[in-house]
């Protein structure tokens, strides 16, 4: 199911753990590591930043344990990947239904996609991904690449 997340998530862009007090720490973090991998532009974290507070990228699922999928522009990208954080505590991101509600949220996928019509097709396989409660809070709880990767993959 979720085997392209996989293709694109380079297990050095897996954080777990991630303490962080705001969205914009998380964000920050994640882009770092994927700007250490080549994977984006120097602008790319700005540019996240940017479009999270016009379209916000919390998604509800309904409890305590919600997800985030910050992204931005292609030209902001040298190449596709992902990047994967578990937080310790709930961070708080705008719901993208309704950008005034802010959300609990403890995964973030970070996208970086240089082919924009490519973003739908990933946040599905996220959404696919992320669908059990159990497999998020097996997410949560994961403590190395590999417990990800199998969850994932």
């Amino acid at each position: 199911m979720a085997q392209a997340l996989m293709n694109y998530l380079d297990p050095g862009a897996i954080i777990l753990g991630v303490r962080a007090e705001t969205d914009r720490e998380v964000i920050s973090l994640l882009a770092e590591r994927l700007h250490a991998l080549g994977y984006v532009k120097p602008s790319f974290a700005d540019a996240v930043l940017a479009r999270e507070s016009q379209l916000p990228t919390g998604l509800p699922l309904g409890g305590v344990n919600n997800v985030a999928v910050p992204h931005t522009d292609p030209e902001h990208v040298l190449k596709p990947g992902l990047a994967f954080a578990t937080l310790i505590q709930p961070v708080a991101f705008a719901n993208m239904e309704d950008p005034d509600e802010r959300l609990p949220v403890r995964l973030v996928f970070l996208m970086a996609l240089n082919d924009k019509d490519k973003q739908v097709e990933m946040l599905q396989e996220i959404a696919g991904a992320i669908q059990s409660p159990e497999t998020i809070e097996a997410l949560i709880q994961s403590k190395s690449v590999e417990d990800v990767s199998r969850l994932l993959g």
